[in-house]
């Protein structure tokens, strides 16, 4: 961080955190290719818009987190992960603070879009989406610290950014959106697991009590393992509900689920949990890409 120079283009940059940007891009692809592979037109206008709407928020809740968790002291000189814009002295809080009122704006504006194309519950959702990206660390009861972030990642993660655009896209909420929501939502909530069990010495000097701090290492060794299983039981789910057999091939990535978990396990230091935390977005997109693939493939094989 040292070579970035103070208020740049690239210390906002490091503030968004491009590298967690494509998760929140994976529930609106799954909820593209359930609508996709149930037949009927898709509204691309609608999806491209849920999706750059879905990385405004991201890039919200990364800039609030930003600012938010350094008031808190929760981004100390012990922090083992990567270091963050504001407690590396890159932007002001004026900056930052500016930077979030931006972003919320735009999303706002965005979503106003989709409020056009689903109807009044895409206004509240968009509103409620707002708020809790900036109360994850912020406000009276910051969600992250007292242990609601898991919860809140999950929902929104999964059934609402999911069945959501099903819904933009074909106008309805087939029963397999749910089933792939729950596997986003799991899949979602162990990339912050993993941050969590990286950061939980620090988390728990500054008041912190995300689950990991609450009930230990290896109870959250034991969330990530048991949101894996989730995830693939629900996608063993799909064909009873009318998606052909093929989107069971996601099972090809059961053993990297295995090893990750492994790795998990053992890993305790800052580089080798970073490293995991990378691992655990990329599972993300690969599960998200072949359980679409897989569940298209079908579809398009039936149809002819």
């Amino acid at each position: 961080m040292s070579e970035i120079r103070p208020g740049s283009p690239a210390a906002w940059m490091a503030a968004i955190r491009p590298k967690t940007l494509p998760v929140g891009l994976a529930p609106v692809v799954m909820g593209w290719a359930v609508a996709a592979a149930h037949g009927g037109g898709v509204n691309r206008p609608a999806v491209s818009i849920a999706a750059v709407t879905a990385l405004l928020l991201q890039i919200l809740s990364n800039l609030a987190n930003d600012l938010f968790d350094f008031k808190k002291g929760a981004d100390g000189p012990d922090r083992q992960g990567p270091v963050r814009a504001m407690a590396a002295g890159l932007l002001t809080r004026r900056q930052m603070t500016g930077g979030i009122l931006l972003v919320a704006a735009l999303a706002l504006v965005s979503g106003s879009f989709l409020v056009v194309a689903g109807g009044w519950v895409f206004g509240v959702l968009g509103i409620a989406a707002v708020l809790c990206a900036l109360a994850y660390t912020g406000g009276p009861f910051p969600l992250g610290y007292h242990g609601l972030g898991d919860l809140f990642v999950f929902l929104f993660f999964g059934p609402v950014a999911v069945c959501g655009t099903t819904f933009l896209a074909g106008g309805q909420v087939p029963p397999a959106s749910w089933p792939c929501a729950v596997a986003v939502g799991c899949l979602s909530v162990n990339v912050l697991v993993v941050n969590n069990l990286r950061d939980a010495a620090q988390d728990a000097l500054s008041g912190k009590r995300t689950l990991v701090v609450r009930f230990g290492r290896r109870a959250g060794i034991g969330q990530y393992a048991g949101n894996l299983s989730v995830s693939f039981a629900s996608a063993l789910v799909l064909p009873a509900l009318d998606v052909p057999l093929t989107a069971i091939l996601i099972l090809v990535l059961v053993p990297s689920a295995v090893v990750m978990t492994r790795q998990l396990m053992r890993a305790k230091d800052g580089p080798s949990m970073n490293r995991l935390l990378a691992s655990s977005a990329r599972f993300v997109l690969v599960f998200v890409a072949l359980l679409s693939a897989g569940m298209l493939t079908g579809t398009w094989c039936l149809l002819r």
